[in-house]
């Protein structure tokens, strides 16, 4: 897979921390009357958006993803941060008239988040379809990450109406879907990747198993934060260890990093256990930085340092070759 088409948020990420514990502060009993607020110690602003985290992650293991999307005025700096490191932008559609989507995340000691989402420029996401796009509007895969839910229908049926390989992640934007919706975007799916918490949302609203849900996609992967992400694939499961990081400074775009690395891996054709080890390793990266892309790497780093923990059998010397070419 060569050409690889990354659609969902672009977004501007606002991360706070509160020097407590959410849990601490929340009365049970009175839930029906919720009001809440937090003093954080701290604010940083950073590049961020689900699409955008997975399309920079696969930049730096030496991909070249095109970012589907659509943002607002305040986008150049951000697009020039992209193509900087690898990710071609030009199938990302700039309307003045709005700001680019903004994402404010506030996490406490226990790294539980309480997040909101200001939709802006991705709104207008549900009018761009692929056949829009500039350049090849036939991709060898397709990645429909959270974004606006009447644009992540729409690209599932255009996929599966011209026949595309497609990978759906809801993650996000499960909370805003129903049942029916999330049964109809995940029908014909190569792939679909969500957390554990996630997983138990989507059988709820859905109705479905844990069997049915293994069986509504060719591949499922769960992850389980710290314990690592299980795999499954023609009745098998495919458990795969975390990576430790050396400290967890923010767990903001851990998963769309994950997404990215298992994705790379599938795109070389590895052994799904080998990208399940990539998707940890970049996870972990993200958690050892503030901002879901403010960690700086090289791939030979990067190998030597999942070396160090797992033996991939000499098959990651694809990327060291890409690295040098």
């Amino acid at each position: 897979m060569q050409d690889i088409v990354v659609t969902g948020s672009i977004a501007y990420d606002y991360l706070m921390r509160f020097p407590g514990s959410f849990r601490e502060h929340i009365v049970i009993e009175a839930l029906e009357q919720v009001s809440l607020s937090f003093l954080v110690e701290d604010m940083t602003k950073h590049w961020g958006g689900v699409a955008a985290n997975i399309a920079f992650n696969m930049a730096k293991l030496g991909l070249r993803p095109r970012l589907m999307g659509t943002v607002g005025r305040d986008f150049p700096d951000y697009r020039r941060w992209l193509e900087d490191v690898g990710v071609d932008t030009s199938t990302v559609q700039q309307h003045d008239d709005v700001f680019t989507a903004s994402f404010f995340c506030n996490t406490d000691v226990e790294n539980n988040q309480i997040a909101s989402f200001y939709s802006g420029a991705m709104a207008k996401s549900a009018n761009y379809k692929l056949a829009d796009m500039s350049g090849n509007t036939s991709p060898d895969l397709v990645i429909i990450s959270p974004s606006d839910p009447t644009a992540m229908t729409n690209l599932t049926n255009e996929c599966r109406e011209r026949d595309l390989r497609f990978v759906y992640d809801p993650s996000q934007q499960i909370a805003r879907m129903d049942g029916e919706t999330l049964k109809h975007d995940m029908q014909g799916a190569y792939l679909m990747v969500i957390n554990q918490y996630e997983s138990n949302m989507v059988m709820k609203k859905t109705g479905m198993s844990m069997d049915e849900l293994r069986n509504a996609v060719d591949l499922l992967v769960i992850t389980h934060g710290g314990d690592g992400s299980e795999i499954f694939t023609n009745g098998d499961v495919i458990k795969v260890p975390a990576f430790a990081p050396d400290a967890i400074i923010d767990p903001t775009g851990a998963g769309d990093a994950f997404r990215a690395g298992f994705i790379t891996g599938l795109s070389k054709e590895f052994s799904l256990e080998v990208c399940g080890a990539i998707g940890a390793l970049c996870a972990t990266y993200v958690l050892e930085h503030n901002g879901p892309q403010s960690k700086n790497y090289t791939i030979v780093e990067f190998v030597e340092r999942l070396r160090q923990h797992y033996n991939d059998k000499g098959v990651l010397d694809a990327l060291l070759v890409q690295e040098t070419a």
